[in-house]
Order: C-alpha cells, then sequence, then structure tokens
C-alpha cells in the first residue's frame, strides 16, 4: 500500500490506494496464496489467485516471489508465471508479462514441472507497459525496460532497454502505407 501511495502522483491518500487501486487486492491475495503454496496447501492457493485474477485482470500465480514494495500501476493484463521472482522496490505497469520461453518436456512429451523458467527481476527495476520478459533471465539490479519491449537475455545491473524511435511519415492526397 506504501509502494502504491508513494509510486503514483495521481494517489491522493494511502485511502484511495487501499480501496481503489487493483494492484493493492490483487498483490493482498497474492501474498495469502504464496504464504499457502509455500506451505504445501493443495487448491486453494490456486482458487485465491484466480479469484483475484477475475476481479483484478492481474494474473500473479501464487508459486511466484514477490519482494517487498512492489507496485503494479495500472495493473489491468499484467502476467507473473509460478517461478519468477521479483526483488523489492520493484515498479510493473499495464500489460507486462513475466513469463516462460519453452518448455522442456518428459519422454512422453508432457512439460516437465517444478522447473525455473520464469525471469528472475532484481531490486529497484522498473517495468513500463506491455514489456514481455521471457524465460529464465535476470534483469539486473536498477534495470528499466521501456514499453513493449521483448526481452529473452540477461541484462546488467542499470541497463536500460527501450524500443526503436518511431518512424513519422505523412501520408498526403489519399495516399496509404
Amino acid at each position: 500500500m506504501i509502494a502504491a501511495y508513494n509510486g503514483d502522483p495521481a494517489a491522493k491518500s494511502y485511502g484511495e490506494s487501499i480501496f481503489c487501486y487493483p494492484s493493492i487486492r490483487a498483490l493482498t491475495n497474492h501474498r495469502i496464496a504464496h504464504s499457502l503454496h509455500k506451505l504445501g496447501v493443495p487448491i486453494i492457493p490456486r482458487i485465491i489467485s484466480e479469484l483475484a485474477h477475475s476481479e483484478t485482470g492481474i494474473d500473479i500465480h501464487p508459486g511466484a516471489t514477490i519482494g517487498e514494495y512492489f507496485f503494479m500501476d495500472h495493473g489491468t493484463g499484467i502476467v507473473i508465471g509460478e517461478t519468477a521472482i521479483i526483488g523489492s522496490n520493484v515498479r510493473v505497469y499495464q500489460g507486462v508479462t513475466l513469463g516462460a520461453k519453452s518448455f522442456p518436456k518428459d519422454d512422453e512429451g508432457n512439460p516437465l514441472k517444478g522447473l525455473a523458467r520464469h525471469p528472475i527481476v532484481e531490486d529497484d527495476c522498473i517495468i513500463y507497459s506491455g514489456a514481455t520478459i521471457l524465460g529464465r533471465v535476470t534483469i539486473g539490479k536498477g534495470s528499466v525496460i521501456g514499453g513493449n519491449v521483448w526481452l529473452t537475455h540477461d541484462l546488467e545491473p542499470g541497463s536500460h532497454v527501450m524500443q526503436g524511435r518511431a518512424e513519422l511519415s505523412a501520408f498526403l492526397g489519399g495516399d496509404g502505407i
């Protein structure tokens, strides 16, 4: 709640952050589901996470590990996979995916379960809207990932990654692309 209030200039009070920010509900439910998941409680953690997902549009697997002062601004469309690890003071915007890139298979062609396959995001990172980070990659401390960036490799601490600039073209007289 403190991360939401401090991290969003539009937040006018702690009360507003608690009652009006879907990320608070999603993260609170995740903290409960994650604790139960670590205790080995079957099914209930997934039910909690799916209820939060249906209420908020934020999909966090109960197995994901999330540090202190994590803030999801706008929240809708965020997906955080089962083996993702997120450090402290991380800020994520809408539409971010921390997902798996591939699934190793057993002899019968079924995905192996329990393997680490989601990203590690170290402390003090910012991941902007629509970014997709796939696989067991590490995003180094203090890195900034720009909007709509697609990453499948590690980043050194303090990295800044963004898309190339858009090219501006004028279409005159009904010309199209």
